[in-house]
């Protein structure tokens, strides 16, 4: 079982920036994939940016450009660098992994204000 604790979320004004960090129980470095989801109010959860073997990414078109994961293998933490953040940003942003099983965390929220 991998635990996945998010943190970094907070309020920010619309231009802003803010990082998410996701760090994990088990070594990362093991883990294929690993993503970060967002689900804003009466939607559904959808997948903003994913790192497959460390290496290979995938981005939302809407995110970008604009936002970068990226991955600490010494600390175990997956990142969301979010910049030029715009007020449909706003969601709880959830850290996923896969390994033969799918992980979540908690959620982090993100608040944009225009």
């Amino acid at each position: 079982q991998v635990q996945l604790v998010e943190s970094g979320g907070g309020l920010v004004q619309y231009g802003g920036s803010l990082k998410l960090s996701c760090t994990a129980s088990n070594n990362i470095s093991s883990i294929r994939i690993m993503d970060w989801y967002r689900r804003s109010p009466g939607s559904q959860r959808e997948l903003v940016a994913s790192l497959t073997d460390g290496t290979i990414t995938y981005y939302k078109s809407s995110v970008k450009g604009r936002f970068t994961i990226s991955i600490d293998n010494a600390k175990n933490t997956l990142y969301l660098q979010m910049n030029s953040l715009k007020p449909e940003d706003t969601a709880v942003y959830y850290c996923h992994a896969f390994t033969t099983i799918d992980h979540w965390g908690q959620g982090t929220q993100v608040t944009v204000s225009s």
